[in-house]
């Protein structure tokens, strides 16, 4: 007998109980699906990771100083002069400044708003674009003009979208804005939002009430971020002469540490997921004993008209393997349907784009897995029918 005959066989037999074999196959079934859909909803959380960072920079230094009690005070020239003289790995600098004072815009008092003070380059490190005026220039920042540009949020809900030339304060400032950002969010700007913020020069803001509490600085290449942080702590190190005074951050190393716990976290629940495949395993070979009962005849018929136990072995092997098979294809449609409701669900849930993306090398493996499974559960059966005495099978009733 053919390989193609103990298959169509074991489609025969299939279809004389569907309820019977659908059941079997429904641990197979919840099974492959768990698996995708917990891989998919992973590498979904992983894209929106890399994507949410992406908007950051990647190739981003994130410095912070505590000159408390250091032996000397390091100062914007000097960290400039550390960039120029790391050109090789250093590109941009902007230095940041934390803001206090009531932010005001005529008679209201305005909380929530992000504000910050940035120099020229801070735009182009973060991929911000202007979408009416100008942005900050160097001459901003070398004469500490009382400037600022705001996000759409404030443009909108203060200004009916003509914030341009108009005023707000900021404590004792009276700041004139002179640009606005790009919509940042694809949703409404909203109080509290990307798109809730005031960026002014820093030179501005660390004379009034604010004081430089960092510097974001960017690689010269995504591809030498490592050397390029090792040579700012290098730097950093020989003006201080110790590590207690900074930190040094980088966003590459942030975004792989959270993709690596990402995968341990998926790993973990694939797995568990994949009990359920054992499960089914163990219901196909409960069917499968159950099968052999009821055909010890026709196997006793079979082996006294010739057929040998490798023949018998074969067959059973094949369809336990055929069910399963059927059941991973099943699986996987199911999978497919569950990974498209979840990602309807989670957008309407928690108000974010979070596509789960089913992998094609997830699919092979549960897929591979759930037929292996079947072929392993069901040798056990299969070698029972292939035993069997033909005198004593003849006898059966």
């Amino acid at each position: 007998m053919s390989v193609l005959d103990s298959v169509t066989m074991a489609l025969k037999n299939i279809k004389t109980s569907k309820v019977r074999t659908f059941l079997t196959m429904l641990g197979i079934i919840i099974g492959v699906a768990a698996v995708i859909v917990i891989v998919g909803l992973g590498n979904g959380l992983q894209n929106y990771v890399t994507d949410s960072f992406a908007s950051l920079g990647t190739n981003t230094l994130n410095v912070s100083v505590q000159s408390r009690g250091a032996t000397r005070t390091l100062k914007v020239d000097d960290v400039y002069a550390i960039v120029e003289d790391n050109s090789e790995y250093l590109a941009l600098c902007s230095p940041t400044a934390s803001v206090s004072g009531a932010l005001k815009i005529g008679t209201e008092t305005i909380t929530g708003s992000t504000v910050s003070g940035v120099s020229e380059d801070y735009f182009e490190i973060r991929g911000y674009e202007i979408a009416e005026g100008r942005g900050l220039v160097y001459n901003d920042i070398a004469t500490c003009a009382k400037v600022c540009v705001v996000g759409e949020y404030l443009n909108r809900a203060y200004f009916d979208g003509e914030a341009v030339g108009q005023y707000l304060r900021l404590g004792y400032l009276r700041l004139k804005i002179i640009g606005v950002m790009a919509q940042e969010s694809d949703d409404a700007p909203e109080s509290g939002g990307t798109d809730d913020c005031v960026y002014l020069p820093y030179s501005t803001a660390s004379r009034s009430s604010g004081r430089i509490t960092g510097y974001v600085i960017t690689a010269r290449d995504e591809k030498t971020v490592t050397q390029s942080k090792n040579a700012l702590e290098d730097a950093l190190f020989d003006y201080f002469d110790s590590e207690d005074y900074y930190t040094v951050i980088s966003m590459s190393e942030i975004l792989s540490v959270m993709t690596s716990m990402i995968d341990i976290m998926v790993g973990v629940l694939a797995g568990i997921a994949a009990i359920s495949l054992v499960v089914g395993g163990i219901g196909i070979m409960n069917i499968m004993l159950v099968s052999v009962t009821e055909r010890t005849r026709e196997i006793g018929i079979r082996k006294s008209l010739g057929a040998k136990e490798r023949y018998i072995l074969e067959q059973f092997i094949i369809e336990a393997a055929t069910t399963s098979a059927i059941g991973g294809v099943l699986g996987i449609g199911f999978g497919y349907v569950l990974s498209a409701a979840a990602t309807k669900v989670i957008e309407l849930a928690m108000d974010e784009a979070l596509i789960v993306t089913p992998t094609a090398s997830a699919i092979v493996l549960a897929f591979g897995i759930s037929c292996g499974i079947g072929v392993l559960f069901g040798f056990l059966p299969a070698r029972k029918a292939a035993r069997l005495n033909p005198i004593d099978a003849l006898r059966y009733e």
